[in-house]
């Protein structure tokens, strides 16, 4: 009777390690862009939480929904130009590291726990922008398809930034 306790108790701590190692992967994705602008010119124009539309292409109207602009704990709504709503919350902002940090609170995109960061930092040809996140994919979608979607929303932002102070003209 002894070994069969010692038995099954080997086994449920074995099916609990197997069960939690089955929890989704934290995933992340970094993008960077070089921009012939210099930092402070780059800055002014991502550094407003609530303008992400006035620079991203699929970005239709960014609305604050909760605080104010640039504050801590601000909420904006984004609505793509597809009619989708994300929700983000502004975790940090700092206008003298020129990086802000938010988090996704509802979405349909195929994440979870997704928090990132977007940064402007000096290069030699002028700026360079950093756009890095972690997250979990959500339930039913792929590692693969989470990464993927957030890569396609770092890169179509960050070549339309590139296009906007690299020429003047932003790619639509």
């Amino acid at each position: 009777m002894r070994a069969m306790t010692m038995r099954s108790v080997m086994w449920l701590a074995a099916t609990a390690l197997v069960s939690m190692g089955a929890s989704p992967a934290r995933l992340s994705v970094e993008e960077k862009a070089e921009v012939s602008a210099p930092p402070e010119k780059v800055w002014e124009t991502i550094k407003d939480f609530d303008g992400l539309h006035k620079w991203h292409p699929a970005v239709a109207s960014t609305e604050i929904a909760k605080g104010k602009g640039n504050a801590k704990g601000a909420v904006r709504v984004l609505t793509t130009k597809d009619g989708a709503k994300i929700t983000e919350e502004l975790v940090s902002h700092s206008d003298r590291n020129m990086n802000y940090r938010y988090r996704i609170i509802e979405s349909p995109l195929p994440v979870t726990d997704y928090v990132s960061t977007i940064k402007v930092a000096k290069s030699a040809g002028g700026s360079t922008v950093v756009w890095n996140s972690q997250f979990k994919a959500k339930q039913g979608a792929s590692d693969e398809d989470a990464k993927k979607s957030i890569d396609g929303i770092y890169t179509a932002g960050l070549d339309n930034l590139k296009a906007l102070l690299n020429t003047k003209t932003a790619v639509k």
